[in-house]
């Protein structure tokens, strides 16, 4: 690594950083540029692990040692500042001190993705970073094969998404469905059954639906609506959690860990 101090707030070389809480400008660079943003030792280390590739990183002067074993052998510029000027760069206090700015990869295709899977989570139109994160940290902790999610998903790699989930997703096969009208029937064609979690009329126990399955596809809808009626009706099954004392449902990043469960003791 090259250690670089920075003293200026508008260095030029730190444009990867910038404007973090600007979710829309932050969407617009990241794509534009195909990078996303690491946050905190712990993430930092997971991104490497995974072997994505390391544009920069920036961090206070006493992250460096604590990072030192893995990013010495880099090729990379590490630029480090005081905490105060840390804070006028991106925006915000950086509560674990380090950020690392990665090259993202090509998505992998659907069929890659459910290669050898047995349990997959099929997301559809989770517009909040910090769920899409939650999900897929359930997703990872409890034996989750990969994660599908539909064209309007929040993007997994957004730097909250990737902090809430403590880096997992680097860990988690993951891609977007192509077309979202004929994602139901496409995975029961490819042997999964479908399992929309829903408060439809129709919906079962939701250890009653998966007992029997093999290949499972848990889905999960919108924060607001929960899953569209398209998917509702084009699934195999629709499944709820019982719930008591009045409340109908639980937040989705809940819901989804209350399902990944059953769905391993399956």
């Amino acid at each position: 690594m090259r250690l670089l101090e920075v003293t200026d707030r508008d260095d030029d070389r730190l444009a990867d950083y910038r404007d973090l809480r600007d979710t829309q400008l932050r969407r617009s660079l990241e794509s534009e540029h195909g990078l996303f943003l690491a946050e905190g030792e712990k993430v930092v280390r997971r991104a490497l692990a995974a072997g994505y590739r390391p544009r920069s990183l920036l961090m206070s002067h006493r992250w460096v040692e604590p990072l030192a074993d893995v990013l010495d052998p880099l090729d990379v510029d590490v630029y480090t500042a005081p905490e105060a000027l840390l804070e006028g760069i991106v925006g915000f206090h950086l509560h674990r001190g380090a950020l690392g700015s990665f090259e993202r990869r090509t998505l992998p295709s659907v069929a890659d993705v459910l290669d050898g899977a047995r349990t997959v989570v099929v997301l559809e139109d989770i517009v909040d970073h910090t769920n899409v994160g939650a999900i897929f940290r359930c997703a990872a902790g409890l034996g989750v094969d990969a994660v599908l999610l539909a064209p309007r998903c929040a993007d997994p790699l957004y730097r909250r998404s990737v902090k809430v989930s403590m880096g997992t997703v680097f860990s988690v096969p993951w891609t977007r469905l192509p077309d979202w009208y004929s994602a139901m029937p496409d995975l029961s064609a490819a042997g999964f059954t479908t399992v929309a979690m829903t408060l439809a009329d129709d919906a079962v126990d939701l250890e009653d639906a998966v007992t029997d399955v093999d290949r499972l596809a848990l889905v999960l809808g919108t924060e607001g609506e929960g899953i569209s009626p398209r998917w509702q009706s084009s699934a195999d099954r629709r499944a709820v959690i019982p719930m008591s004392a009045g409340v109908d449902s639980l937040n989705v990043a809940a819901a989804a860990a209350v399902a990944c469960y059953v769905a391993a003791r399956r």
